[in-house]
């Protein structure tokens, strides 16, 4: 049975190969499906909320604050990157800082705007494991302790607001229990099974908490554009809560699921629904800003590797 990696590799390979009738048909169905789920969850959040209030907030907005915003999802993914890098080292794949940014900014351009097409993740195993002749294997369970380092950050924040919302009437002793018993239960899983990946783990995992609160910091400030002066506690939470919602690839870059989180939580936590709907859209929208600058690396591919060391030299470092 093959395992995701090699998946991964064989569609990144069919991607750059001469499609057949088969391969177009199913890309488009899938391109299809997405953009039907994308509308059917906007048209429910727009039935509920009405667009022009939400349009009023974004034209009103003050852009400043909103550019605040967006330099902080911007370090959030150079913060990335190097977390990445970490787990790139546990394998002894030392690859340039510049060349590993460019490569994760044309992985986001994949992911967030070519939601049919190639997925960021599989075009990096794919890249890697031709370039360096490392397994795919290898190099995508990489790439997966990445986004699980994510998923634990946002864990670790996610109890740390849940102390600050009285709405949730549960002892902060409980879910910080839960934390720390499935953190100890994840690294001891991670240095038994994988252990390979764990030389720079609790680095990796700072990093990613790095990255989690420049993003949390990113819709401070976007809420600091609306003039709020509330509780940003509860608008926080759904924010995270709505990251997780989003690991399903089932929408277009996560376009109306984290909307569709953010105003069915507005009936739990004490949030104006249409500034909760906003935060979404505008934050969606600072990652296709962001994500429109891995184009140029598609247009100029030998830009991507520019100050990228010799394979050669590469492979003396990994096997050293």
């Amino acid at each position: 049975m093959k395992d995701l990696a090699e998946t991964e590799v064989e569609d990144m390979e069919k991607a750059i190969k001469p499609k057949t009738w088969k391969d177009t048909l199913w890309n488009i169905t899938k391109l299809v499906l997405k953009f039907a789920v994308t509308s059917v969850l906007l048209y429910y959040v727009f039935s509920k909320v009405p667009l022009q209030k939400v349009k009023l907030r974004l034209i009103h907005a003050n852009y400043w604050w909103m550019f605040a915003a967006l330099l902080c999802f911007f370090a959030s993914m150079v913060m990335s990157s190097w977390r990445l890098s970490s787990f790139f080292k546990s394998i002894k794949l030392k690859l340039d800082p510049r060349f590993n940014f460019r490569l994760y900014l044309l992985g986001l351009f994949y992911n967030f705007l070519l939601p049919g097409g190639i997925g960021g993740d599989g075009y990096k195993i794919y890249l890697l494991n031709k370039t360096y002749k490392l397994p795919a294997k290898k190099v995508f369970w990489a790439i997966m302790f990445d986004r699980l380092s994510g998923l634990w950050a946002i864990g670790l924040i996610t109890v740390a607001l849940i102390f600050l919302i009285p709405q949730i009437d549960v002892h902060i002793g409980i879910p910080l229990s839960i934390f720390i018993v499935a953190s100890i239960i994840y690294y001891f899983v991670a240095y038994k099974f994988f252990r390979e990946y764990t030389h720079y783990f609790w680095q990796a995992h700072l990093k990613a908490l790095a990255v989690q609160s420049l993003q949390v910091t990113a819709i401070v400030f976007i809420l600091f554009g609306q003039d709020f002066t509330g509780k940003f506690s509860p608008y926080l939470l759904s924010f995270l809560i709505s990251a997780l919602a989003t690991i399903i690839p089932i929408s277009v870059g996560g376009a109306g699921i984290r909307e569709t989180v953010f105003q069915q939580l507005s009936k739990v936590f004490p949030m104006d629904i249409d500034l909760a709907v906003f935060l979404p859209i505008s934050f969606y929208l600072i990652s296709i800003i962001v994500a429109l600058s891995g184009i140029y690396y598609v247009l100029r591919p030998s830009r991507l590797e520019e100050g990228l060391p010799k394979t050669e030299d590469n492979l003396e470092n990994q096997q050293a």
